[in-house]
């Protein structure tokens, strides 16, 4: 498998045209997250580096070949004093299979507060998920093997009064990571999309599903380390006419929320012809 670091390294090819390597996986199609950390990648670099990117949108549009490359075409929308905007497609094949915006912003002050951290089990106490008896965290361990992944335990998941589903996971890399903070930003966008659509099958255990993202939206709160645990507090608040919605909060081992995410994924049931 190939490290977060090779995934995203892309390459430049011109000035606002770059491109991502193919990974070894054992997906059908190409992993979300890849696609949007390497297009976050892309706008980067487009970008001064007094402006921190502090959201995303994205848009999935047709699965990814996972064995091809994936070139990114930045569409540099507008240069403000306090504000820069990216826009990128993801093309193969001459089609675009993603397309995303990015935001970017210069330091500011202003108003603080923060939701409280679940009190949840420290990811320490948890078992590894290459350990799990569960196929599916097992397979989550292969998959990203780079990754330590802790799953809470379903019995030990800090409920929300009224949520339909939730879900939580802790993670971080095996691997101490480059120092660059942007870098760090970037492998959070491509493991943010790690296990969340899940969170809408937690009611609905044992029916099988077509899954795909169709669309993620991602905001960085607060400076984090993803070498560092994060704990990936997931809810599915509403699954219907074939789609489910997911959301997101990540919090650092202190308990700062560090980054936001809703999802909205493809949770149709299982064509058998």
């Amino acid at each position: 498998m190939a490290t977060i670091e090779e995934i995203l390294e892309v390459e430049r090819l011109e000035e606002n045209i770059f491109r991502g390597i193919a990974t070894e996986t054992m997906l059908p199609r190409t992993f979300g997250g890849q696609v949007a950390g390497q297009a976050l990648v892309a706008a980067v670099r487009t970008v001064e580096p007094r402006f921190a990117v502090h959201s995303l949108h994205g848009y999935f549009l047709r699965p990814g070949n996972p064995a091809m490359p994936i070139v990114y075409l930045v569409d540099r929308i507008r240069d403000g004093r306090s504000f820069v905007t990216r826009r990128v497609s993801a093309v193969q094949d001459g089609q675009a299979i993603f397309t995303m915006s990015a935001s970017f912003q210069v330091a500011d002050v202003g108003i603080e507060h923060q939701d409280e951290m679940p009190v949840v089990p420290p990811p320490d106490s948890l078992p590894f998920a290459s350990e799990s008896e569960d196929p599916e965290i097992a397979w989550l361990a292969r998959e990203w093997s780079d990754w330590d992944i802790r799953i809470v335990g379903h019995g030990e998941v800090d409920r929300i009064r009224g949520a339909a589903a939730q879900q939580q996971a802790w993670f971080r890399s095996r691997r101490t990571l480059p120092d660059d903070p942007v870098f760090h930003v970037c492998a959070l966008a491509y493991m943010s999309d790690m296990t969340l659509i899940g969170s809408a099958m937690t009611p609905h255990p044992g029916v099988e599903i077509d899954s795909a993202s169709l669309d993620h939206a991602l905001w960085f709160l607060r400076p984090f380390r993803a070498d560092e645990w994060l704990l990936y507090d997931q809810t599915s608040p509403s699954a219907g006419f074939g789609r489910g919605l997911a959301q997101g909060r990540i919090f650092d081992r202190k308990g700062n929320l560090v980054a936001a995410v809703v999802q909205e994924g493809l949770t149709r049931f299982l064509r058998t012809t």
